[in-house]
């Protein structure tokens, strides 16, 4: 049998333990955020805006927060692959994406979804938006809106346009002009920008309509022809392009936008702790570099990006629906 000296001293461990032990708990969870590496999942193949601006903006961010941000491209599916894998992380902060157009298209444009944007992801802040440009082979022989609509017309069914893949603003852009130009061009998906380019340049795809920030080195190289811009007015970095609804599709317009969003479950606190961060670094010394590639900054609240995100889904559900596009 045990003494009550005995008895007591094994009470009084028992109870230092569990005391320690809970303290390395309340330690383990009550970290300061962030205390590991981020990963930030881009939609997209290398070489594309939402992957340009991505890099950009975590490059400095983890100078910022101290931690690893670790840009982790997971292209296909029109972004779906990189969104569902965005929804199923745990909610933690340590896993963003990149907020993009497809995320107010999808739900129109595809029968099945395995998330809904709206509900499962959680707005951080919309870093930019840019226009967009509908730009030739140089194999085609026209050389304004007017002559590809002419040679459309002329041609039903033969002119191609590739996107970065189905749902992208690429695609999409593309369908609103067929839809608002009333012609027949056929819609090649590829995996990505870069994966298209080879065969628009050799002209075995005739044209694309694809944001600006991507295409403007190789206009400006004459490697691709451009016609016009998808803006309501011309755009300083390429002042002698016209707008689109200057030059034969009245009304066109439209831009792509890149975001930063979390799982919906995200507490509050690391959100407005990574909303106050990126929003600092997009004000401050990327504005220029971002500017100087045709990208418009914003850095706004999650608010504000949730009402644009609701707004882009009504807006983009019009234009799936009249164009007929639909994606099993």
């Amino acid at each position: 049998m045990h003494s009550p000296r005995t008895r007591l001293a094994s009470r009084t461990l028992t109870f230092g333990l569990c005391g320690l032990a809970l303290a390395c708990t309340t330690l383990a969870f009550g970290q300061p955020f962030p205390s590991k590496p981020i990963r930030w999942v881009a939609p997209f193949t290398p070489g594309g805006t939402s992957d340009i601006v991505a890099r950009a903006v975590a490059q400095r961010l983890a100078v910022v927060l101290g931690q690893q941000v670790v840009v982790d491209n997971r292209a296909g599916a029109g972004g779906n692959i990189a969104a569902d894998f965005v929804v199923r992380a745990p909610a933690d902060g340590y896993t963003l994406l990149t907020g993009f157009p497809g995320l107010a298209i999808n739900p129109s444009l595809y029968a099945k979804l395995t998330y809904d944007p709206l509900k499962d992801l959680a707005p951080v802040t919309l870093m930019t938006s840019a226009p967009l440009v509908l730009v030739t082979s140089p194999a085609l022989t026209v050389k304004t809106v007017k002559d590809l609509l002419g040679l459309a017309q002329a041609q039903p069914g033969t002119l191609n346009f590739c996107s970065a893949g189905n749902g992208t603003s690429s695609h999409l852009a593309g369908e609103l002009f067929k839809s608002m130009a009333k012609i027949d061009i056929v819609h090649v998906p590829y995996k990505g920008t870069v994966e298209c380019m080879s065969d628009l340049m050799s002209g075995r795809i005739g044209l694309m309509i694809n944001p600006l920030p991507e295409m403007l080195p190789l206009v400006r190289a004459n490697s691709l022809r451009g016609l016009a811009v998808s803006s309501l007015q011309r755009v300083p970095s390429v002042p002698d392009l016209p707008a689109v609804t200057d030059v034969g599709v009245k009304g066109y317009e439209v831009s792509t936008w890149n975001g930063v969003m979390v799982p919906a479950a995200t507490p509050a606190a690391i959100i407005n702790r990574l909303n106050t961060e990126i929003v600092a670094l997009l004000k401050g010394e990327l504005r220029k570099q971002l500017e100087e590639q045709s990208l418009t900054v914003i850095g706004n609240t999650p608010d504000e990006f949730g009402a644009f995100l609701r707004a882009e889904t009504v807006k983009w559900a019009a234009v799936v629906k009249a164009s007929g596009a639909r994606i099993q």
